[in-house]
């Protein structure tokens, strides 16, 4: 349920309105970009604490999923983009696939594989996903 934005309207200090990364494509890039979406947090929080405690982790998980789906789908690199909104947070990922995501049946005996992007699909307001030539940028707006 929406309760109307908390931020007041006043600019927010550059190092926490916006910040990107770029990763090679390796598997400890997940770890990297959940790295980075700490510090960014935890910049935010210094002006503007979340409406919830748990909007924190569910950006966090949105960005492990998101990095870890560019590892396993697409190849080289990816970037990642967080910026604040006026009422949460916007996270890009763009990577190299021109291959739009799919929702994939989940099976328990491949380890789990399957709820991934269904994940990102609850945990977000709004998905996006915009193919390019060199790529796609997947779109995602969370609550703060």
């Amino acid at each position: 349920m929406a309760t109307g934005p908390r931020w007041n309207g006043a600019p927010l200090p550059q190092e926490t309105y916006l910040c990107t990364a770029s990763f090679p494509g390796e598997l400890r890039n997940v770890t990297g970009a959940r790295l980075v979406a700490q510090d960014f947090l935890s910049a935010l929080a210094r002006t503007s604490p979340p409406a919830a405690p748990d909007r924190w982790e569910d950006i966090l998980l949105v960005v492990t999923e998101l990095a870890a789906n560019a590892i396993q789908y697409a190849p080289g690199p990816f970037e990642l983009t967080l910026r604040r909104t006026f009422d949460g947070v916007h996270v890009t990922l763009h990577d190299t696939s021109t291959v739009r995501p799919e929702p994939r049946p989940f099976s328990p005996r491949t380890g789990g594989r399957g709820i991934g992007w269904r994940l990102v699909h609850t945990l977000c307001d709004q998905v996006s996903v915009i193919v390019t030539r060199n790529g796609k940028d997947i779109h995602v707006f969370l609550p703060w």
